[in-house]
């Protein structure tokens, strides 16, 4: 049955097929005739080599664009009738407005909208009356939302963006689990982790606090490094590693903390990073005191190497950590909380150890990739037949 059918899978940007959803594509290939639609471009054309599918570019911008959204809806609702899908499937918030409202007016059946992270969440006054809005109509278009977190899940109930019913988390969250075979231990990694650790200078009683990901303010840079610097002095051990980019034009930190980074000789500043495994093998702890996240990879990836987080307590972080299990959960935004979470893990080896020795068996036990993705399988097919009956 399934094999005949065809899934139309939508993404605003193409890095998010190429790296959110990386091998999913491929997995369900083998169930489903899949196509990838997202913007055009030579990422696009990667994704379409890597995970062995068709794609099609549909020009969308990730900011509220009416007339090039306009243009949009009437694309991808070309492309639906042409294609005749199954079964829709959009990521990211503006893929999910447009593509579940064309959905809804090409008579595509089965119409599905993942929600992983709300900008609106930070926003406020008139932009966050819009943002709700917009997946208040994203939502009514589609036929089934799945948040990737049960307390995303909970404020979209809370809020009233749709009915019950609509709403699924599927699993224990993710929008594509971990490869935890990827992410773990080898031989191979072991030695390049030691050409790493000389390469930056960093000794083995060095107790390292990592950061992987986007070096804006949203993220906590902000008070990670304010919270570095004060710990510094008091425990000479103490360095802090910066894996990530720079993003000024979006999201920029302040002059002061990127003087800070750039002059503090404990700070370690190495950029994007295509592998990031190495940097998690020179590291003791993750520090991700981020202010938003849907169901951010980085915790999973840290455990699946034995590292205890220290994370804000907001959606997808509180439910990948467990306090005092396999990490520490702080307010965000709150400096003092980080200060003492980043002296606890440093001064209380007993602790320390124990959250070591859960982390990883934390993570394989509730976010193993293939589970989740013979999940979303059954769904589609669950889908499918629903929509056969009605």
């Amino acid at each position: 049955m399934a094999s005949q059918q065809k899934i139309i899978r939508i993404t605003t940007v193409p890095i998010s097929l190429k790296v959110l959803l990386k091998k999913q594509l491929r997995f369900m290939s083998a169930y489903f005739e899949v196509v990838g639609v997202s913007s055009p471009g030579k990422t696009l054309g990667e994704v379409s080599e890597q995970e062995g599918i068709r794609t099609v570019g549909v020009n969308m911008t990730r900011s509220i664009t009416p007339v090039q959204d306009l243009r949009a809806i009437w694309s991808l609702y070309r492309l639906f009738r042409k294609e005749k899908p199954a079964i829709i499937h959009t990521h990211t918030p503006k893929a999910g407005l447009l593509g579940m409202l064309a959905g809804r007016l090409a008579g595509v059946p089965v119409r599905l909208h993942t929600v992983a992270g709300l900008p609106l969440m930070e926003a406020k006054g008139k932009k966050r009356l819009l943002l709700e809005k917009v997946e208040k109509i994203t939502y009514a278009s589609a036929t089934k939302v799945y948040p990737n977190s049960g307390n995303l899940a909970s404020f979209i109930l809370r809020n009233k963006f749709c009915s019950p019913a609509k709403v699924k988390v599927l699993g224990n969250g993710s929008s594509n689990g971990i490869d935890t075979n990827f992410f773990s231990r080898s031989p191979e990694l072991e030695k390049t982790a030691g050409e790493l650790r000389h390469e930056l200078k960093i000794n083995t009683s060095d107790f390292v606090f990592v950061f992987i990901g986007r070096l804006v303010r949203d993220k906590g840079i902000e008070e990670l490094v304010e919270a570095f610097s004060r710990i510094k002095n008091q425990y000479q051990s103490a360095k802090l590693l910066l894996v990530g980019p720079f993003e000024p034009e979006l999201d920029p930190i302040s002059d002061k903390t990127n003087t800070a980074i750039k002059k503090d000789d404990r700070i370690t500043l190495v950029g994007f990073q295509q592998d990031v495994r190495p940097f998690f093998l020179i590291s003791n702890v993750l520090a991700f005191p981020s202010y938003r996240e849907g169901f951010p990879n980085v915790p999973m990836q840290a455990g699946c190497f034995e590292l205890p987080s220290i994370v804000t307590d907001i959606n997808g972080c509180n439910e990948i950590i467990v306090e005092g299990e396999n990490g520490l959960i702080i307010p965000a935004k709150d400096v003092e909380a980080l200060v003492n979470a980043m002296t606890r893990l440093l001064e209380d080896a007993g602790l320390y150890n124990h959250m070591k020795s859960k982390a990883r068996e934390m993570i394989v036990d509730r976010y193993e990739q293939k589970y989740l993705w013979s999940l979303i399988l059954k769904e589609y097919e669950e889908q499918i037949d629903h929509a056969s009956l009605s």
